[in-house]
């Protein structure tokens, strides 16, 4: 794998990790947020998201892919791993690494909604909207970007990159 442009710096992601417990704070005043980080790439923003909120937190995580070793998706999403407890009446914000087609994530809404939370939120720290193929909008979004694969922070290519502390452009 050889890396191209630095989209996103390791400060410039501290910035808006940071921006975002504020607003995820704000919107969940008075409540608990029940967070479901989505393996494995969300799982180095959500860490660092839980400790931006200043509400209490119950995590949990799920396991999907639509990718295999592909840089491109499948279109056909598998859950790998479900949640251990029951989210019933419950404020869930669901942490994601990127959301670029939509598919896991339209996916993973219905399945969750099925399960008659209190309330149902996106958060995602990328957000490719040039790529999606259906209509879905994180309630919270870090960055929109451009239609690059990329690597860092979380994200991989064949488990490649997830430790890099900032986000960059794989080159093709």
């Amino acid at each position: 794998m050889e890396l191209g442009q630095i989209l996103v710096t390791e400060k410039d992601i501290q910035r808006r990790v940071a921006e975002l417990g504020e607003r995820i704070t704000a919107d969940y005043q008075g409540r608990e947020v029940f967070v479901i980080g989505i393996l494995k790439g969300a799982a180095v923003f959500m860490s660092d998201l839980i400790r931006q909120i200043k509400v209490p937190v119950e995590i949990d995580f799920m396991s999907l892919s639509s990718y295999g070793t592909a840089t491109k998706t499948s279109g056909v999403v598998r859950m790998l791993r479900d949640l251990d407890r029951e989210i019933a009446g419950k404020h869930i914000l669901v942490v994601e690494d990127i959301v670029d087609t939509g598919l896991t994530l339209s996916y993973l809404r219905e399945n969750l909604m099925v399960r008659k939370p209190a309330s149902l939120k996106i958060c995602t720290f990328l957000d490719k909207p040039s790529r999606r193929q259906v209509e879905l909008k994180p309630d919270y979004c870090g960055l929109e970007i451009d239609d690059y694969f990329v690597v860092g922070y979380g994200l991989d290519y064949n488990e490649k990159g997830r430790e890099l502390p900032y986000i960059a452009v794989v080159k093709p």
